[in-house]
């Protein structure tokens, strides 16, 4: 196991679990206008500042390829210096797979909140083609890095207002 390295260590404060929580709503509604507009897969999430207050970016899935949270991670890579996303926070409905805590992780974005958890997500989909979940939770990834990313979730109170869309999309 390799030690984890603080290239910037000053972070954003720890927001409070009500902020986290309004922020976690505004994913999953990026979720669902992803799926209701675009029809796309149910997912979504947000950049937020070191303000923890202002939303940046956000993001909603595109394809299999370009998920919400590997697409925000190049967009917020080309317009703000790692150092500026070191002190950043990425909301997100649901844990990201292993593609996109890469993404969070190469570019530099220093915290990351889920609400549901990357098994519940492989519960929901089982074998759709369309959705092949790895099923490796974004801990396990972080602990074979050298960056101390901050990962903070599930959050169980919000579980039905995230599957909801799901529910509806991947049983169609």
């Amino acid at each position: 196991m390799s030690s984890t390295v603080n290239i910037f260590p000053e972070r954003s404060p720890l927001p409070s679990r009500e902020l986290m929580i309004k922020h976690l709503r505004t994913a999953i509604k990026t979720a669902n206008r992803a799926k209701t507009l675009l029809h796309k897969h149910p997912f979504g999430c947000i950049l937020v500042g070191p303000d923890n207050e202002e939303v940046l970016i956000s993001q909603g899935n595109i394809d299999t390829l370009n998920h919400a949270e590997s697409t925000l991670c190049r967009i917020a890579w080309s317009n703000f210096p790692p150092e500026f996303l070191w002190k950043c926070t990425l909301y997100t409905n649901f844990e990201p797979c292993v593609m996109c805590f890469g993404s969070c992780y190469w570019s530099n974005i220093g915290r990351i909140v889920y609400g549901a958890e990357e098994q519940k997500l492989l519960q929901l989909t089982n074998d759709n083609p369309e959705n092949m979940t790895l099923n490796l939770d974004s801990r396990s990834v972080a602990a074979r890095g050298q960056k101390d990313i901050q990962i903070i979730g599930p959050f169980d109170e919000l579980f039905e207002e995230i599957i909801k869309d799901h529910k509806d999309f991947w049983n169609h």
